[in-house]
């Protein structure tokens, strides 16, 4: 008999071991616990999560773990552990430490028969991971779709009605002028896009570590030359100036044209969009080891608060004046971006009703 219960207890010592071995191997937080919510068995990555040195056992779960809802309300862990009859899962919760600091929860609850100790003893096994990069690209990535959907919604829509408008002209009056006006418009709108799948495009490549570098030896001169000329009627549009500033001591910078020439349009674009009255300037200047370009104009300027956003993705300004143009806050996002691969350095200079200036020096690439 004695023999039975020594070999019995051996066994249950071994399934403890066996249990303790697997969990320890596991990436994510296992905490098991009994039916009064006491910890049993834990892993190290439980230590990690809940960001103590030790466990001990008999600890109630209620004195390790503090999750919070949405609103930031407590949710008593005990209550949560209680009510899973069969395994439960939850995504929207965060786990709160000490120190007030918070953390994304994936939290995993599934009742269970222990297989060691006391004759049927129950409990629960509870799996913890922290998810918040995965929380914060799933709103990334929802705002993505919500942003972008926005945006193209608009000029399509325009588009659309411009073309029906002028297919209607040509059929009921002819008026040419009216036909020409209604698919200027449109033509507009289908340009918005066409710069809009752009942005995307690049921001796909550039988040997917995929673009690369082609230095060649570029003409800033006539490159700058060739951008006055492309952007002067859009700003006439508006009866904007555009002027060209030129260090005669410009020499080839050994770069990516295609890049450069991004970063430059991207910069003359919102100047041109944000400026009602006065106009833009496009410089640069040589240095030893670059080039310095410089896209001044005369603005609605920013905010302090919306310089050091400015550069984020998705980010536009709260200002009216801003609301009032399209776009979906990609463009500048792309540019830092490419200004990291081109290892240029970006400066803003912006005062609000009184323009800014962005300017970015790019050195010369082996």
């Amino acid at each position: 008999m004695a023999l039975t219960l020594k070999s019995k207890k051996s066994a249950e010592q071994l399934d403890h071991g066996r249990l303790t071995s697997l969990i320890n191997s596991m990436a994510d937080a296992v905490i098991a616990v009994d039916d009064k919510h006491k910890v049993v068995v834990y892993n190290g990555a439980a230590l990690d999560i809940l960001d103590v040195n030790n466990i001990r056992a008999g600890t109630g779960i209620d004195k390790l773990i503090y999750p919070i809802d949405s609103e930031n309300q407590p949710v008593p862990i005990c209550d949560l552990v209680s009510a899973a009859t069969h395994p439960t899962t939850n995504r929207d919760l965060r786990l709160k430490y000490k120190d007030g600091s918070t953390i994304n929860l994936y939290l995993s609850i599934a009742p269970v028969h222990l297989g060691y100790g006391e004759a049927g003893q129950q409990g629960y096994v509870l799996l913890l991971r922290d998810i918040t990069r995965e929380k914060s690209l799933e709103e990334e990535r929802d705002e993505f779709i919500s942003v972008v959907s926005h945006e193209l919604r608009t000029p399509i829509a325009i588009a659309e009605g411009n073309i029906g408008n002028a297919e209607f002209i040509a059929g009921k009056t002819g008026d040419i002028k009216a036909i020409q006006a209604a698919l200027k418009e449109a033509h507009h709108q289908v340009l918005f896009l066409a710069d809009m799948i752009n942005d995307l495009a690049t921001l796909s490549r550039a988040e997917r570590g995929v673009l690369e570098i082609e230095p060649e030896g570029i003409n800033v001169h006539d490159l700058l030359t060739e951008l006055q000329s492309n952007y002067t009627p859009q700003a006439a549009a508006k009866n904007l100036t555009f002027k060209l500033e030129l260090d005669p001591k410009l020499e080839l910078l050994q770069s990516s044209k295609l890049y450069v020439r991004e970063v430059l349009q991207n910069f003359i674009t919102n100047a041109i969009k944000y400026t009602q009255r006065g106009g833009v300037t496009l410089s640069a200047k040589t240095s030893p080891k670059g080039v310095t370009f410089y896209v001044t104009d005369t603005g609605i300027g920013l905010s302090k608060p919306d310089q050091e956003k400015v550069f984020d993705k998705f980010f536009r300004s709260e200002d009216f004046r801003t609301r009032e143009t399209g776009g979906t806050g990609l463009g500048l996002y792309v540019t830092a971006k490419l200004a990291r691969l081109l290892h240029a350095e970006i400066n803003l200079e912006s005062q609000l009703n009184h323009g800014s200036t962005f300017s970015i020096f790019i050195p010369n690439l082996q």
